[in-house]
């Protein structure tokens, strides 16, 4: 009986995985978003997810970047959580490329304009559209393929895959 449970691998909870995954996709990419900010790459501010709700001083100011990148926390998380329920077996990278372009579409041309997130993309600078673009192709590649890694069988594509009969390293 104990042989057999050590044998059995352990499987991971997709919940718990998805939750983490947007956590520390949120503290990775919300805090290059803020270098890209501060290095002038763009000229939206940290906190442009909660701009509908503050003021843009407040949320240009350091206590507004950090708010901002809680928001930019708490939208990873509920990204990773939707992308675990519909794109948890999905094999391959581009999935996750075009989880965070089509993020990127949706906040940009439609809910950021029509809320007040941000101004139309024919009035913003080709920088912050360019680089806006490339954070959340990189965000939701990180997302997607980290949760896809986990649930499919990408290992087995791995190119230096153990022989059978070889050794293990320890």
């Amino acid at each position: 009986m104990q042989q057999q449970q050590r044998h059995e691998q352990a499987k991971t909870n997709k919940w718990t995985f998805a939750f983490y995954i947007g956590l520390f996709a949120g503290l990775i990419w919300g805090g290059l978003k803020i270098i890209e900010h501060y290095f002038h790459f763009t000229s939206l501010s940290p906190g442009f997810l909660l701009e509908p709700f503050f003021l843009h001083s407040f949320l240009s100011s350091w206590p507004g970047y950090l708010l901002g990148w809680g928001a930019f926390i708490v939208m990873s998380v509920a990204a990773a959580l939707l992308y675990a329920l519909i794109l948890a077996k999905a094999r391959g990278s581009w999935f996750g490329l075009f989880y965070g372009g089509a993020w990127w579409a949706a906040i940009f041309m439609f809910i950021g304009p029509v809320t007040g997130m941000m101004p139309w993309m024919i009035r913003m600078d080709l920088n912050t559209i360019l680089t806006d673009a490339c954070l959340f192709l990189i965000w939701g590649l990180f997302i997607g393929y980290s949760i896809s890694f986990e649930f499919t069988d990408e290992r087995s594509r791995e190119p230096y895959r153990k022989k059978p009969g070889t050794p293990e390293a320890v």
